[in-house]
């Protein structure tokens, strides 16, 4: 029976890598399936900071998920990174996937955005998966603590209002700016997201 699994971490607990780590292990037993992305940074690939990544096919908002998979079937499964990033509807459209063409989606992301918040898609995906898993890989605060929030922080201050999809870095420092805003992530435990206090 196929089943929608929903795999979910802050930025830095190998969300990416166990991706393509399942792509690869289901690959090489001949079973066929497309791996998916959106707005990873790298484009048209699923890329892990540990330097792995693999060709992806990139989720635009008006790609019909049920309809992809149905144009490459026969397929035994698909792997979905990136998936807070997806449209409601096409997080109902991978739950199609499952049921009417008894395939397995492996589905990863965020549970928060920058607000706190849940994405629309990773909500959609808690309120429909078959299985919800938590990565084992603990990102931590720079306090050592266990970092729960992806912090947004613009010119050097966390900030807590905006649009909710940014991309920005999380190894980058404000030095790099050259014109505009400088943004970039930084994981914080739930006390320093509060306060905004990045550790000096």
């Amino acid at each position: 029976m196929a089943t929608l699994r929903f795999s979910f971490g802050t930025m830095g607990s190998g969300k990416s890598t166990v991706a393509l780590q399942i792509h690869h292990n289901l690959a090489t037993r001949q079973l066929f399936g497309l791996l998916l992305t959106a707005l990873d940074r790298d484009g048209h690939r699923v890329s892990s900071r540990l330097g792995v990544a693999a060709p992806a096919i990139d989720v635009q908002p008006d790609v019909d998920l049920f309809r992809l998979a149905s144009d490459h079937w026969p397929i035994h499964y698909v792997v979905c990174d990136e998936a807070q990033f997806y449209r409601v509807e096409q997080i109902e459209q991978l739950a199609r996937v499952v049921d009417d063409l008894a395939v397995d989606v492996f589905a990863f992301g965020l549970l928060t955005d920058f607000r706190g918040e849940l994405f629309e898609g990773t909500r959609r995906l808690l309120e429909l998966a078959d299985e919800h898993v938590p990565l084992q890989v603990e990102a931590r605060c720079w306090c050592g603590a266990r970092a729960t929030h992806n912090a947004r922080v613009v010119n050097g201050a966390v900030v807590h209002e905006g649009d909710t999809i940014v991309v920005g870095d999380t190894r980058g420092s404000d030095a790099d700016r050259l014109f505009g805003d400088s943004v970039r992530y930084e994981l914080l435990c739930r006390a320093h997201f509060r306060t905004g206090d990045l550790g000096g």
